[in-house]
């Protein structure tokens, strides 16, 4: 086993084995143990009780987070000529068609979010081997096929994240930056907590909210007492 170094035996020193903590003191604990030169992700993991292979539990939704993500979301918008200048002003990286269509088929993806209108999905179905394994296909459930191309791309700029559960019945996502104060991760933890909550489906069984774990790109996961969710 390798040795750990000071910075890990000073993070492992200020966690109570065994304990579970409220949303703002796991916020605050990951701040105090993420030691990176780089303003790290702060991340959240949900693990849900419900069987995502089931369609009747399948857990997807969209969120806006009070204090957005701290990240810069690439967007391009594949739209109609009539609509770009709307997308533009409203903050779009890259608007166009026919040639994001052509960059796309020879590989190009360097986007976080694609937005399309529903008259546009045509074009952008045989896109869907590029865009699929990357999570970039446009879908209405998040919002990235619309007519109001414009009002969705401000939605992403402020910090509109789309979110699902995977194979093994886990929700993660980024919720922000450790520049963050803790009160702005603990209130986007529970924004986004309280839409998962929102989001149970009919047919899930049990507890649904299995356990919460807060963490950086680079610091262990600290957990959170699920009995926390009940104060949202």
């Amino acid at each position: 086993m390798s040795k750990l170094t000071k910075n890990q035996k000073i993070a492992l020193s200020k966690i109570e084995a065994g304990k579970s903590y409220t949303l703002a003191e796991a916020a605050e604990l990951v701040k105090e143990i993420t030691y990176t030169k780089f303003d790290a992700s702060f991340d959240i993991d949900v693990r849900l009780g419900v069987d995502p292979r089931k369609a009747d539990q399948m857990v997807r939704g969209v969120v806006s987070l009070p204090n957005g993500t701290g990240k810069e979301v690439r967007v391009l918008v594949l739209c109609s000529p009539d609509a770009e200048a709307a997308a533009k002003e409203a903050g779009a990286d890259y608007v166009g068609l026919d040639e994001y269509i052509e960059k796309i088929k020879g590989g190009w993806t360097d986007v976080d979010v694609i937005i399309t209108q529903p008259a546009i999905m045509g074009k952008i179905g045989a896109l869907g081997r590029v865009l699929g394994p990357r999570g970039l296909m446009p879908n209405p459930k998040s919002g990235t096929v619309t007519m109001d191309v414009a009002k969705a791309v401000r939605e992403v700029k402020q910090g509109k994240i789309d979110f699902k559960v995977d194979k093994t019945g886990i929700v993660h996502t980024s919720i922000g930056k450790v520049s963050f104060t803790a009160d702005m991760i603990a209130q986007n933890a529970k924004e986004f907590i309280s839409t998962i909550i929102k989001l149970k489906p009919a047919a899930a069984k049990g507890t649904y909210i299995k356990s919460i774990y807060l963490s950086s790109t680079m610091s262990r996961g600290i957990k959170v007492d699920p009995k926390a969710t009940e104060e949202i």
